[in-house]
């Protein structure tokens, strides 16, 4: 979050994270690329790079990820509580971010099991890593498609907000 949070601030998380997505899924496609010509000169190189693509883009998806979940429950809170004045919906919300967020963190604490499991599954039962990379792809093709669905696309529940947090910092920028 440091060190890119800043994007995610600027551009919105939603959008950065469909990018992220992306992202991971072209670093995941060059690693798989590379595995498969790992005896041709340079193949290394091209694996290390693109591992490297997916550690930067994991990276940028904790601060976009992290990003979303304030927005996300502020824009709840009307739905959630109609009757509520706006100090109620915004103490409720900052609430309800807190505790996602700490559920979230849980839940990505995970992958630092998960990610080398998969791996080490994959080798055991194929051989090699592939079964685990072409795993990892279809998540990131399912997360990519229910991230830009739900909250990045036009009429998607982030893309107003952001739109909105762009257009009121883009004139001071100038």
């Amino acid at each position: 979050r440091s060190g890119t949070g800043w994007l995610a601030d600027r551009q919105g998380g939603a959008r950065v994270t469909v990018w992220v997505f992306a992202l991971m899924m072209a670093g995941t496609a060059g690693v798989l690329w590379f595995i498969g010509i790992k005896d041709q000169p340079g193949a290394f190189w091209g694996f290390f790079v693109s591992f490297l693509v997916l550690f930067f883009a994991t990276g940028v998806g904790n601060a976009s990820t992290f990003q979303m979940i304030p927005a996300i429950s502020a824009r709840e809170m009307a739905r959630l509580m109609p009757d509520a004045d706006p100090e109620t919906r915004r103490r409720q919300a900052e609430k309800e971010a807190a505790a996602i967020t700490g559920f979230t963190s849980a839940i990505a604490a995970f992958g630092a099991f998960f990610i080398p499991k998969g791996f080490g599954t994959s080798i055991a039962l194929t051989g090699g890593a592939e079964a685990a990379l072409w795993s990892f792809m279809a998540f990131y093709v399912t997360c990519l498609a229910i991230t830009w669905a739900v909250y990045a696309r036009r009429g998607g529940l982030l893309y107003d907000v952001e739109r909105q947090r762009r257009s009121a910092v883009a004139p001071a920028t100038r």
